[in-house]
């Protein structure tokens, strides 16, 4: 008993602390480290689970459990061991647990209170344990033993290439008789006249998901092989127990994930149809805004989409913050990095964005322009063809497309022509130099009558003309007629400027340059012989120049 007490100790005993007496001693204090509780750790063989151990600070559990294992071993490739010579060995604090002259372990009074039993139960229990893993270890390593894993592994690798080839052959023969029969059947899906997904798209998704099919059912076949082959033999078997663990584990966290987050993508599903059902009601009740069958006083009806968009935005920020706590894994580390890191990516590149958006609805809602108007932006002139968050696409009057950024417009005046021109008219104005020579109500007449000549100009309110200034050469008169639509403003000027041109030569009378200095020896006007010089023409009969006041 003394020499199976010194080796317990010498093999097994915890370090005491200091001024203490090692455990194996009696004494209240040798009990107190023996009881404290500690981490436990399987103690295994060939990958067979035979009990657990605990461990203490100096000696953890995870080396207790592998100098048991090893001592397990030894006992059992010592051939002199035989399994019944297990036995126990009783002493003051321990009991030991001995395979011949081979000492396995010592069982304390705290494992057995880990368990729930007495020391003597619970070393018994281990003994056991210790006995059928010693005669299944060598039973699994006999000859006979390896003679026959062997030749099952062998036959377990032809079955298992005959049946992958066989799979393979199968589905290969599957596959062509399917679309013999099938792939002429199969018609683009279609939307009226217009193809969403051509047949060949749809036949090369089925043929990718048979081969899919194919390719996992080899998988499990390989899996179920691996298995089979590594728990034959003894080496392989924890290869083959943890080979289970690596593949199956996976989806039991997924699914225990899934069922464990179930009430809470409840909460979610029904958060997201009452969103998608407020958003309906939403859409529904600006369209009916925009169509002016829903009247709200003071609203404007090209109010309705920007408004609406902001609405939506509201909506779905509000469902995603009472969602937020209820996201798997919201409240984990990398979840609240990755939102930290999106928020400061998007507020460091965003800002003219931001400024942009800002500045279209606040265009919206200023009325400054609307689709279709004739605006002028710096020395930008064009209709607006479209308006964005972002951006304003404007085309010229020589049909090019210039985008112009929001936060630009915002910061700039902005003329718009189109605003006031079908209620009260846009006033078209040109100048003309005329010497002092020429009666000031001559010139008048010859403006109107030249703005009266003029299509796209209203007779009523009449044009009328202003005598800008006295200059040192010549009196500046500027005729002022009223146009209904803007966008024509630019041919209606060019109208006017020919017939300005044509009437003052009419009557003979001269417009002055800037710099003038004196009169010429002949008067600066266009004789009517010279109306039409080359490469002009002369205008149909219907369309005879007015005679002259001589005429």
């Amino acid at each position: 008993m003394a020499a199976t007490l010194a080796v317990s100790t010498a093999v097994t005993a915890w370090p005491a602390p200091a001024g203490q007496p090692a455990s194996g001693a009696s004494g209240e204090s040798s009990r107190e480290v023996l009881e404290t509780a500690f981490a436990t750790a399987t103690v295994e063989l060939d990958g067979v689970v035979l009990f657990k151990v605990r461990g203490t600070t100096s000696f953890p559990a995870e080396q207790r459990a592998l100098a048991i294992q090893e001592r397990i071993v030894t006992a059992a490739r010592d051939a002199d061991v035989r399994p019944e010579a297990v036995r126990m060995v009783e002493s003051e604090v321990t009991t030991d647990i001995m395979a011949g002259d081979h000492f396995i372990m010592s069982v304390f009074d705290a494992d057995a209170r880990l368990e729930g039993l007495g020391r003597q139960q619970l070393a018994g229990t281990h003994s056991r344990g210790v006995r059928q893993a010693i005669e299944r270890y060598r039973q699994d390593r006999s000859p006979e033993s390896l003679m026959r894993d062997t030749v099952t592994a062998v036959i377990a690798t032809a079955v298992l290439i005959v049946a992958v080839w066989l799979g393979f052959w199968l589905s290969r023969r599957a596959e062509r008789a399917i679309e013999a029969r099938y792939k002429a059947r199969i018609q683009g899906l279609t939307i009226r006249s217009f193809e969403l997904i051509h047949a060949e798209q749809i036949w090369g998704g089925l043929t990718r998901a048979v081969r899919m099919l194919r390719l996992l059912a080899a998988l499990v076949m390989l899996f179920a092989y691996l298995k089979f082959v590594l728990d034959l033999f003894p080496e392989t078997r924890p290869v083959g127990i943890q080979l289970a663990h690596w593949v199956i584990d996976p989806f039991i966290t997924m699914g225990r994930g899934v069922v464990g987050y179930l009430p809470n993508l409840f909460f979610l599903a029904v958060l997201f149809m009452i969103t998608r059902y407020l958003l309906k009601v939403t859409r529904l009740f600006f369209i009916g805004l925009e169509r002016r069958s829903v009247t709200i006083s003071g609203f404007e009806a090209e109010w309705a989409q920007p408004t609406y968009k902001i609405v939506r935005l509201l909506i779905a920020v509000f469902a995603l913050v009472v969602a937020y706590p209820y996201i798997p894994g919201a409240e984990s580390p990398a979840f609240k990095g990755l939102s930290i890191f999106l928020g400061v990516i998007f507020s460091l590149g965003s800002s003219s964005v931001i400024a942009n958006i800002l500045a279209g609805y606040t265009l919206t809602y200023r009325r400054a322009f609307k689709v279709g108007d004739r605006v002028k932006i710096e020395d930008v002139v064009g209709d607006v063809a479209e308006i964005r968050l972002q951006v304003t696409h404007v085309t010229t009057i020589k049909n090019e497309e210039v985008i112009v950024p929001n936060s630009k417009i915002l910061n700039t005046e902005i003329v718009n022509y189109s605003s006031l021109a079908r209620t009260r008219g846009l006033i078209l104005h040109t100048t003309v130099g005329i010497g002092y020579e020429t009666p000031w109500r001559q010139v008048a007449a010859m403006l109107r009558i030249a703005a009266d000549r003029t299509a796209g100009l209203l007779k009523n309110p009449e044009p009328f003309v202003r005598q800008l200034s006295l200059g040192d050469f010549c009196v500046t008169y500027e005729i002022n007629a009223y146009c209904d639509n803007a966008q024509t403003m630019a041919q209606v000027y060019s109208d006017m400027h020919r017939n300005i041109l044509d009437l003052f030569n009419e009557y003979g009378v001269q417009i002055m340059t800037p710099a003038y200095e004196g009169d010429p020896a002949q008067p600066k006007v266009v004789r009517r012989e010279d109306w039409f010089a080359a490469p002009a023409a002369p205008p149909e009969k219907d369309e005879a120049p007015r005679p002259t006041k001589a005429s």
